[in-house]
């Protein structure tokens, strides 16, 4: 499963980040990505998640 950070937006003051990770669908078997943007220091939280 292919997890990455893939880049750092800058908006005002605060810091963000965009985490995509890859999701594989228990129906069809298919991956598809999930994208969600968020600060750094929930991205670790986010990738751990299923």
């Amino acid at each position: 499963m292919a997890k990455k950070t893939v880049a750092s937006l800058q908006t005002s003051s605060k810091r963000l980040s965009k985490a995509i990770k890859m999701v594989k669908s228990p129906k069809t078997g298919a991956y598809t990505f999930v994208e969600s943007i968020m600060t750094p220091e929930s991205v670790d939280e986010f990738l751990k998640k299923k």
